[in-house]
């Protein structure tokens, strides 16, 4: 079963097609980094222009790149949200006339669900449950992954996301966007215990995140540090001790999810997921207290069209297709996604 997967939803233009739920056959994704990098974010008017420019030589290239045609798909799946609403609307409106023309099904997928079953396009692939730790631009959560379609909302963010902190504090420290890959290389050659930053953790029983302070505490250090002769503190100090501090809230609300939940098997998704320090220390972690731990490669990590597809094709497997007055939704939470009646129990594609 060929589908289509679509994904618009912040600055990246994504087409991939994917067979069964499983095998990639192609995957083709438009960066906007240099659109975006003089303004140290993304805007969304430019976004939407760069969508409308970019989608449909995308979609194009990611069917002649899988070797079919429009005609020999099964399904289109297209994120609906959340996301940037002027985004959202140029991959949905392409979806509804390539599903128009053609007659194929056109499947609203939820860019989250996305996230969270991007695990499944690898070779190796995790049994139910499973603990998902999603860390990207606009979304951090923890979430209970019990089955295809069957979440568990346990823990998101109550400010800003962690990817958001790393382009927020790659601003403060003229960096330049995007944030999370210039800090990750600036760390390498810096001390991550030089400066104590602080590490959110709210309650003891809380699984959710807060990185607004840290955000705050680092932008005060900064302007101190930058009213110093000779500081004894290097710019890659700073870069390293504020990524420790992120990784470390992230590991240790997961953990705390691991022990609420008795759930022995991890996975990360999100573009923060390419993190090698996250990485690293979540492998650590798994290793000395026998987890399992899973993440996909990085091209499965940021947005792409890949996940839409997969997740699009479980949706469709249910009947859950959509018609033509389907709309966006900036905020799409994973409580308001109607459950799967099929393989509620068990990994891999039907």
């Amino acid at each position: 079963m060929f589908v289509l997967g679509i994904d618009t939803s912040c600055d990246d233009t994504s087409a991939a097609v994917v067979v069964d739920g499983h095998q990639t056959l192609s995957s083709v994704v438009h960066s906007q980094i240099n659109i975006h990098h003089p303004y140290g974010g993304v805007v969304p008017e430019l976004a939407s222009r760069e969508h409308l420019r970019n989608l449909v030589p995308v979609a194009e290239k990611a069917l002649s790149g899988a070797g079919i045609r429009p005609e020999d798909l099964h399904g289109i799946a297209v994120t609906v949200g959340p996301g940037l609403i002027g985004s959202l609307l140029i991959g949905l409106y392409y979806g509804k006339a390539l599903s128009y023309v053609h007659n194929i099904p056109l499947v609203a997928v939820n860019h989250l669900e996305g996230h969270i079953l991007s695990i499944f396009l690898e070779d190796e692939i995790p049994d139910f449950p499973f603990l998902t730790l999603t860390v990207a631009g606009g979304h951090t959560s923890i979430v209970h992954v019990r089955g295809f379609g069957n979440y568990e909302l346990l823990g998101q963010t109550l400010d800003d996301a962690a990817g958001e902190a790393f382009d927020k504090i790659a601003k403060i420290l003229g960096l330049g966007y995007p944030g999370g890959v210039v800090i990750e290389r600036l760390s390498q050659s810096g001390r991550k215990d030089r400066i104590g930053f602080p590490r959110a953790l709210l309650s003891p029983d809380s699984l959710d995140f807060s990185f607004s302070g840290l955000k705050t505490a680092v932008a005060l250090f900064v302007k101190k540090w930058r009213q110093e002769k000779n500081p004894p503190v290097k710019l890659e100090d700073i870069a390293a001790s504020f990524q420790e501090a992120v990784v470390d809230v992230l590991v240790q609300k997961l953990m705390r999810a691991r022990e609420k939940t008795g759930v022995n098997t991890l996975v990360i998704a999100g573009g923060v997921a390419c993190n090698k320090a996250l990485r690293e220390k979540l492998r650590e972690t798994a290793e000395r207290n026998g987890f399992k731990f899973y993440y996909p490669r990085p091209s499965y990590c940021t947005d792409n069209g890949a996940m839409i597809a997969l997740a699009g094709y479980h949706r469709m497997l249910d009947g859950q297709v959509a018609d033509l007055s389907v709309d966006v939704r900036s905020r799409f939470p994973l409580k308001d996604l109607r459950p799967l009646s099929h393989r509620a129990k068990g990994p891999g594609p039907s």
